[in-house]
């Protein structure tokens, strides 16, 4: 029988990498750069054209491949679709020592 362990609602750190906190909130925001393109019916193109990237690496991005793209230009991207992006710095609840990235959509 094999032994199940339940992740940490985030796949890179689980799968031990050093930078999963940033991976998965690109991870995030790309799913949600891809949901606002279908709902508007963009093609890549005319995405890419909106953005102001290729579409090698608009298409890179929607398929999750995140190393070539920043979160600054992400969040860029989000703009240019018709989003508002606030960023919000808080400080740690008591039980934490050091903070952590989170994205939420509203």
């Amino acid at each position: 029988m094999s032994k199940i362990t339940k992740g940490s609602g985030n796949v890179y750190a689980d799968l031990g990498l050093a930078d999963a906190d940033e991976m998965l909130v690109k991870a995030q925001l790309a799913t949600k750069i891809s949901e606002i393109i279908k709902v508007r019916k963009l093609t890549q193109t005319q995405a890419s054209t909106l953005l102001g990237i290729s579409q090698p690496k608009l298409s890179n991005m929607l398929r999750g491949h995140l190393r070539g793209i920043s979160e600054t230009k992400m969040l860029e991207c989000l703009t240019l679709l018709g989003r508002d992006v606030q960023i919000v710095v808080k400080p740690v609840s008591r039980s934490r020592k050091t903070g952590h990235l989170s994205v939420l959509f509203a």
